[in-house]
């Protein structure tokens, strides 16, 4: 049987397990889903033996362990490394949910008339690495795997990533390979597949303003006590001027900037303004000026507020003036920045915006450095060979806005470019309620994941 007989005739077992995956809650940012965590390491590693596997184990770490296996067919043979995480974001806000974010459930949409798998981690990450899981079966059940095969698959992605450096660090040889395929990225669409070169890095911080040493009454000492919240508002107004251009002293020292034809060719990607508006439900689109949408997220830093909160939230009124005010912020970053750099630039210039009135406190939770792959090695030519194979197109190479700090670190330490190697779509709704992810984009990138372990193999030999 060849490996795409295989795919066909066991679609329907490889749609259920990932179902069963899904249902694990495994959100690495909760304490109180600990359990659940760990459970979605054990299932990872119990699919990759029972996928054929020589050796599949659990390596503990200070935080949530990274499942490790491998398949050795030929030490002269290429060697493949597969990265991806098993932990997903929260699924807060439960009621925006059309159905309970654990309880997969398949509905056709618009981009998936033949149906979209509805959960959290469906298409981040668990679809997406789980395809590298069958498709490894899928080549070793027809007798047909080309070289040999690692995988990486961590339980803190969401978070971080805060112990992956220290695996990578003390495990170089373990994971030496000659490619890393990488699936948590997104394509332009299924007529349009495309392969991501560029992702954003990332600073993530906290702030807390603390006023008065109590909750006030509004009425009493309103107008003569300075208000947090205000003072916040104020404080993050100041982070940008009437050109979305960040104020922060230093912040674009180091951003590289691409060339008149670099610009040009990074917007002949398929791109409908109207229909990215009308998807979006908002009037018009918004950022620094001088710059396209594609440009925005894929090639400009950015200074977001994640969170914000203070005072009295429940229902019907509270007339308080609040003690404290809190804002969680993030800020993507392009080459060549430095995340933790840019996390002190931050730190001075928000304290320096604070009146006499008020205390500060900025706590930096993690971050990311940005990364650019090249588009002209084997591991890229494989890819595109593979993706022209299944979809019947060439694809085209994209940056993407989104942040893998893993990417970075691995073209420093392992000294090998990842092929971002995505399936999803940007409307797949990452991160919010109803996740989906394709079932179509699930079985073509277990097709086209095996295609590229063929023409791997083919250009090494080349």
């Amino acid at each position: 049987m060849s490996v795409n007989n295989y795919i066909q005739t066991h679609k329907d077992r490889f749609l259920n397990e990932l179902l069963d995956l899904l249902r694990i809650p495994s959100v690495s940012a909760d304490p109180k889903f600990k359990e659940e965590v760990f459970k979605a390491a054990d299932f990872v590693k119990d699919s990759l033996l029972k996928a054929g596997a020589d050796v599949a184990e659990i390596c503990q770490t200070a935080g949530y362990p990274i499942v490790y296996g491998e398949k050795i067919v030929d030490p002269n043979l290429p060697t493949v490394l597969v990265y991806g995480h098993y932990d997903v974001q929260p699924a807060d806000p439960y009621e925006l949910w059309d159905s309970p974010p654990f309880e997969p459930v398949i509905k056709k949409t618009e981009n998936h008339p033949e149906g979209a798998i509805f959960a959290r981690g469906s298409a981040d990450d668990k679809g997406q690495f789980y395809m590298h899981v069958k498709a490894f079966e899928a080549m070793i059940a027809a007798d047909d795997l080309p070289c040999n095969v690692k995988f990486m698959i961590e339980g803190e992605e969401e978070v971080g990533s805060d112990n992956l450096e220290a695996f990578v660090l003390e495990n170089k040889e373990k994971l030496k390979s000659d490619v890393i395929l990488i699936s948590d990225t997104h394509m332009i669409s299924m007529q349009d597949p495309s392969i991501t070169v560029g992702l954003r890095g990332l600073t993530y911080m906290e702030v807390e303003v603390t006023g008065p040493n109590r909750d006030l009454h509004s009425g009493t000492y309103g107008g003569a006590v300075a208000n947090p919240i205000n003072v916040l508002c104020k404080m993050i107004a100041s982070l940008k001027d009437e050109n979305e251009h960040i104020t922060i002293p230093g912040f674009y020292d180091k951003v590289q900037e691409l060339t008149a034809e670099q610009r040009e060719r990074l917007n002949e990607a398929p791109f409908d303004l109207a229909d990215y508006k009308s998807k979006l439900d908002v009037a018009t689109v918004h950022g620094e000026k001088g710059y396209t949408t594609i440009e925005r997220v894929g090639i400009r830093p950015t200074l977001d507020v994640n969170g914000i909160w203070g005072g009295y939230t429940g229902e019907g009124a509270k007339t308080v003036l609040p003690s404290k005010a809190y804002a969680k912020i993030s800020m993507r970053l392009v080459p060549d920045q430095d995340w933790k750099e840019i996390a002190r630039l931050f730190e001075d210039y928000f304290k320096s915006l604070a009146p006499s009135s008020v205390k500060v406190k900025v706590k930096s939770h993690h971050g990311g450095s940005p990364a650019v792959v090249s588009d002209t090695s084997i591991g890229y030519r494989a890819a595109e060979a593979a993706m022209e194979e299944t979809f019947g197109k060439r694809p085209i190479p994209t940056r993407e806005g989104g942040s893998i700090p893993i990417v970075a670190l691995f073209q420093k330490e392992l000294g090998s470019d990842p092929i971002l190697f995505g399936f999803g779509l940007d409307t797949d709704a990452l991160h919010s309620p109803n996740e989906h992810y394709g079932v179509q984009n699930y079985f073509i990138g277990i097709e086209t994941i095996a295609a590229f372990f063929r023409h791997f193999r083919k250009l090494n030999e080349a």
